[in-house]
């Protein structure tokens, strides 16, 4: 079954627009890339402001996981870290799809 790593991210309003244009130019295509994900989406809450989803779509929870503990993660934190540390915090969520309709 399809499953999802969610990256929801709260980004300080001083920074919003140069974060938009680097995760949609330069981290959203290179996170699909190095973690093998089947595709991408990302947008911003319509709920709260300053908050960013991403969602990475994989063929399985598996995979999901074999992602979150790779090499290439851990990769992609730093160089996010090196951009964004004291101006975005994030979480990861990994989930699996159990119904569609």
């Amino acid at each position: 079954m399809t499953a999802f790593l969610i990256v929801r991210a709260e980004v300080d309003a001083a920074v919003r627009d140069g974060f938009d244009v680097w995760y949609r130019d330069k981290h959203l295509p290179e996170a699909v890339e190095a973690l093998g994900a089947g595709g991408a989406w990302r947008g911003w809450s319509a709920v709260e402001d300053g908050v960013h989803f991403a969602f990475y779509e994989f063929a399985s929870l598996a995979e999901v996981e074999r992602a979150m503990a790779s090499e290439a993660i851990r990769a992609l934190i730093a160089e996010f870290d090196r951009h964004w540390e004291g101006s975005v915090t994030r979480t990861r969520e990994a989930v699996e799809s159990i119904q569609s309709i």
